[in-house]
């Protein structure tokens, strides 16, 4: 990938995705988006690709937030259109049907946060430090971290965050369970590639199908999220997949997937 702030690797089935843009703090602007959003793109063509670790470069930072250099001067049409692209990229990588881990390994502060939050996992270095500061600088979060802050951790929580501004952090994300896990920095990649290598070693095809029916029932009635589980277990029946996971659980031998 011919990108100059977020580089792109394939490790077997683990797609790993680094904002390296140091001397920013590895913030958000425009280009980061545009390359972020082609990373994505890659990431859907490649039918192998079975996870998808997102990292910031160097020790300081995941993403500091966004280029605040940059927004100072926008004028509400220029900032709406900033949410705009923020909210197309965001939404595309949540939208991804394979498990998305966010691997945060230092300051994880407005769009950083908004980033971690729009993937399925999050695992935090000791060295983290997450939060929505944007009321300090007289406005909100932009990326969805109003939305997301506040179905994950719960309104009151999600209020206090917002609310204050200020940074936590990543001992007490975890007691918040804004985080699953905090480890000591050199072994956050180790963590976070563990648990990728084992989601990428389960039938792909039940993976996703599993990832569907959490996020879209999330905002169902209990009776309408159980039917489409209901339905995507059934589907899973006519699947290669489910045949060979099964005859390898009897044969007490290692399935070999095809996702199909």
């Amino acid at each position: 990938m011919n990108a100059e702030f977020v580089k792109l690797e394939f490790d077997g089935p683990i797609a790993l995705v680094t904002i390296d843009r140091p001397k920013a703090l590895n913030a958000l602007n425009l280009q980061v988006l545009a390359e972020l959003d082609a990373a994505i793109s890659q990431v859907t063509a490649n039918p192998d690709a079975r996870a998808l670790i997102l990292t910031g470069g160097g020790e300081k930072a995941f993403v500091a937030g966004a280029d605040i250099g940059e927004m100072a001067n926008y004028t509400t049409t220029q900032a709406l259109a900033f949410a705009t692209r923020g909210h197309q990229v965001l939404g595309r990588l949540e939208a991804l049907p394979i498990p998305t881990i966010a691997a945060v390994n230092g300051f994880a502060l407005g769009g950083g946060l908004e980033l971690a939050l729009a993937c399925d996992l999050i695992y935090a270095s000791e060295k983290a430090k997450l939060g929505l500061p944007e009321v300090s600088l007289a406005v909100i979060p932009g990326f969805g971290g109003t939305q997301r802050l506040t179905r994950l951790l719960g309104r009151a929580r999600a209020k206090e965050l917002i609310f204050t501004g200020d940074p936590i952090d990543g001992a007490k994300a975890k007691e918040l369970g804004l985080v699953l896990e905090v480890v000591a920095p050199d072994a956050l990649m180790v963590r976070c590639k563990e648990v990728a290598q084992k989601i990428a070693s389960r039938g792909p095809v039940a993976v996703s199908q599993a990832k569907r029916v959490i996020e879209a029932g999330a905002d169902l009635p209990l009776k309408d999220a159980n039917e489409l589980e209901r339905q995507a277990f059934g589907l899973l029946f006519g699947t290669e997949d489910q045949r060979e996971g099964m005859r390898a659980f009897v044969e007490k031998r290692k399935a070999a997937f095809k996702n199909a």
